[in-house]
């Protein structure tokens, strides 16, 4: 019986086939091949192919990068502008009626003019700790803070000083009569500022940044707002409010034509 017994016993559990035994076997060569593709990989020596002489020129010729100086930038501009402002101012000649003006106006105002133009100067040419674009958002917010101030702060104008300036009945033919020569001296003033500035930003924005034009023709435009102030002797309100101040906002938008204009001109020759 136990001879019986031995000859129906079922095989043990470690002699049945392995079911998985051919996907192992398959899995086990793929994993050789690859073994062995790397190793031959591992052991090329072979050389990468030589340089082109249209290529090793082209490299030859490269001039090594010098790294951006945003504050230098920022005084290069400042002085530049300024000497080239005051050599217009001296030009042009300074109003005779300073030393009749009120000293807290004729100081006051001219502060924020120069304020607004070092303040959106330098945040367009002073980007933030370890980044490379300007902070063109805060220049623009402050150029039209800037410009609504001086807009509001020319028609609400003080008697101490529309008194003492030259005045005209105001009308839209007499504003315009007596403000396109101070806005055409404005914006000449502003011209280098601007030009000077796009200089210095130059490879940190985006060709034809529509709104970093703008910021850069804002603070072009304080600086000739300054030298209006210190040249102009009219003391019409409306005449101070949208000519003076209004240079900003029109110096703005030039600028932003002109970013928009020199754009589409690349375009037409990159194609």
């Amino acid at each position: 019986m136990s001879a019986g017994g031995g000859e129906g016993e079922s095989p043990r559990a470690t002699d049945r086939p392995d079911a998985g035994s051919g996907l192992n076997s398959h899995t086990d060569g793929i994993d050789l091949r690859l073994e062995g593709s790397l190793s031959a990989l591992a052991g090329a020596t072979g050389e990468a192919p030589p340089m082109s002489g249209a290529l090793a020129a082209e490299l030859d010729g490269l001039a090594p990068a010098t790294m951006r100086m945003p504050r230098r930038a920022w005084a290069a501009v400042l002085v530049i502008s300024l000497f080239y402002a005051l050599g217009l101012l001296a030009w042009m000649g300074v109003r005779d009626d300073l030393d009749r003006l009120p000293a807290m106006w004729l100081y006051g105002v001219g502060a924020v003019w120069l304020a607004a133009f070092l303040a959106i100067g330098w945040l367009i040419l002073v980007p933030p700790r370890r980044q490379v674009m300007p902070r063109w958002r805060s220049a623009t917010a402050l150029a039209g803070l800037a410009a609504l101030l001086l807009m509001v702060g020319g028609l609400i104008l003080p008697e101490s000083v529309a008194t003492v300036g030259a005045t005209y009945a105001p009308s839209v033919a007499s504003v315009f009569e007596h403000g396109h020569s101070c806005l055409r001296a404005g914006l000449a003033v502003a011209v280098v500022p601007i030009v000077v500035s796009a200089l210095a930003v130059r490879g940190a924005v985006p060709v034809g940044s529509r709104w970093v034009a703008v910021a850069i023709g804002a603070a072009g435009g304080a600086l000739g707002g300054l030298i209006l102030h210190l040249h102009c002797a009219t003391g019409e309100r409306f005449h101070i409010g949208l000519v003076h101040g209004g240079l900003i906002v029109v110096s703005a938008a030039l600028a932003a034509i002109a970013a928009r204009v020199g754009e589409r001109i690349r375009w037409a020759r990159e194609r």
